[in-house]
C-alpha cells in the first residue's frame, strides 16, 4: 500500500502543504515536542509559585505527573508517531488521528493542572493506548517491512506507562504503590531510551542506523531487546518488593550493557550536541547508581536520572529530529556556544535539584533554583528551534 502523500509520482517530492493538517499528522513531533517543552515549563513553575504562597496545594504529585505524562509523554508520542510508521514503511498518521492524540495530550495536562489526577491519568492511558493501537494496526495490516527489533522496547515503555497510571488508582499497599510509581515514572521512559537510543544514537554519532544486515543479526537484536525488556520490568518488581539495591543494579547493568552492545560509541562526527549526549547518559547512569545508597533521599537523587538523563536526552534527540526534518542535518554536528550553554543549564538543573539529598537545608532554595533553570532551558530550546518546527526538508 502506498503512502497517502505519495500516490502520484509528480507530487512525491512536494508532499502535503506545509500548513496543512496532513503535513502535521505525517510529522506529529512538530506539535508534540513544542507542547511537551511548554508543559515542562508549567510543571516546574509550580514550585516557585508554591513557595511564593501563590498555590493552595503542595505540588509534588502534580509536578511529577506533568513532567512525566505531559512532558515525557509528549516526546514519546511525538517521536513514535513520526518514526513508527516510517520504520514499518506503513501509512503515516492521519489528521483525525493527530487531533485525537493531541486532544488527549492536552486534556491530560489540563486535568492534572486542575488537580484531577484520576481524570488526567485516564486521558494519559487513552493517549498511550491509542498510539499503541495506531502503530500495531499499521505493523499488522499495512507494513511493507518489519520494524527494527529495538522498537519492542519502545512499546514496552508504552505498556509500562499504561500499567503504572492504571495501578495508581487501584487498592494500594506499599509494594503496589511503589510498583505503580516505578512503572510510570521510570518504565515509561527507560525502555524507549534504550530502544530508540540504540536506533538513533549511531546517527547522532555520525554513523548509520545500524540496521541488521542478515536475518541472524535481526533475530539476535530481537532476543536482546526481549531480554532487556523482561529484565527492566523485572527490576521494578524486585525493588517494589524490598530488593532495592538489586532492582537499581539490574537497571544500571541492563541499560549499560544493552547500549554498549548495540551502539558503536566512537563518534565519526562530533559536535556540541554529541558532547551533550554523553553528559546526559552519564547523569542518568549516576542517578541509577547513587539512589540505592541514599534511599531515604532517592527522590532527590533520581532527578539526576529524570532531569540530567531523561530530560536532556529528550531535548537532544528532539534536536536531532528537528535538524534532520528541516534539511539541516549537518547543523546537528556543529560546535556551538549556544548549545554548550543549554547543556550547562541541564547539568546545573539536575545537580541543583539533587543537592538536597546531601544538604537538606537547601531544599527550598534549590527547588526554586532548579525550577527557574529548567524553565529557562526549555524556553531557550524552543526559541533556538523556532524556525525548524515549521521548516521541512527540501523546502
Amino acid at each position: 500500500m502506498s503512502f497517502p502523500a505519495c500516490k502520484h509520482k509528480k507530487h512525491k517530492a512536494q508532499g502535503p502543504r506545509r500548513n496543512g493538517l496532513r503535513w502535521l499528522a505525517s510529522e506529529p513531533y512538530r506539535v508534540f515536542f513544542a507542547s511537551g517543552a511548554l508543559w515542562s515549563v508549567i510543571g516546574v513553575s509550580l514550585w516557585p509559585l508554591f513557595y511564593a504562597q501563590q498555590l493552595a496545594f503542595y505540588p509534588n504529585v502534580i509536578h511529577a505527573r506533568l513532567m512525566i505524562e505531559a512532558f515525557g509523554g509528549a516526546f514519546v508520542v511525538g517521536f513514535l508517531g513520526t518514526a513508527g510508521p516510517r520504520m514499518a514503511t506503513a501509512p503515516k498518521l492521519t489528521p483525525l488521528e493527530l487531533l485525537w492524540l493531541f486532544g488527549l495530550h492536552l486534556a491530560c495536562g489540563v486535568s492534572h493542572l486542575m488537580q484531577r489526577l484520576a481524570r488526567g491519568d485516564a486521558f494519559f492511558i487513552a493517549l498511550l493506548g491509542s498510539l499503541m493501537l495506531c502503530l500495531i494496526i499499521r505493523v499488522l495490516r499495512f507494513r511493507q517491512e518489519a520494524p527494527p527489533p529495538q522498537m519492542l522496547l519502545a512499546l514496552t515503555g508504552l505498556g509500562c506507562g499504561i500499567a503504572g497510571a492504571a495501578l495508581m488508582h487501584t487498592e494500594m499497599d506499599l509494594a503496589r504503590f511503589r510498583l505503580a510509581g516505578l512503572l510510570l515514572y521510570q518504565g515509561l521512559l527507560l525502555p524507549p531510551v534504550l530502544g530508540i537510543g540504540s536506533f538513533v544514537f549511531p546517527r547522532m554519532l555520525g554513523g548509520d542506523f545500524g540496521d541488521p544486515k542478515t536475518a541472524a543479526q535481526s533475530q539476535a537484536k530481537l532476543l536482546r531487546a526481549i531480554a532487556a525488556a523482561v529484565l527492566l520490568v523485572g527490576s521494578f518488581f524486585l525493588e517494589a518488593h524490598g530488593l532495592v539495591a538489586v532492582g537499581y543494579a539490574m537497571r544500571a547493568i541492563v541499560a549499560t550493557g544493552y547500549l554498549l552492545i548495540e551502539v558503536r560509541w566512537r563518534p565519526r562526527q562530533a559536535g556540541s550536541l554529541t558532547t551533550g549526549l554523553f553528559w546526559a547518559l552519564a547523569m542518568g547512569w549516576l542517578g541509577l547508581v547513587l539512589s540505592p545508597f541514599h534511599y531515604l533521599q532517592h527522590v532527590s537523587i533520581e532527578h539526576l536520572l529524570y532531569i540530567g538523563g531523561f530530560g536532556m536526552l529528550m531535548l537532544i534527540v528532539g534536536s536531532r529530529v528537528l535538524f534532520g526534518h528541516s534539511g539541516d542535518l549537518e547543523g546537528f554536528f556543529a560546535q556551538s556556544k549556544w548549545v554548550r550553554l543549554l547543556i550547562f543549564l541541564g547539568i546545573l538543573t539536575a545537580t541543583t535539584r539533587a543537592t538536597p539529598a546531601w544538604v537538606p537545608s537547601t531544599t527550598v532554595s534549590h527547588h526554586i533554583y532548579a525550577a527557574w533553570t529548567w524553565g529557562l532551558l526549555s524556553l531557550l530550546w524552543l526559541v533556538w528551534h523556532r524556525k525548524r518546527f515549521v521548516k521541512r526538508e527540501g523546502e
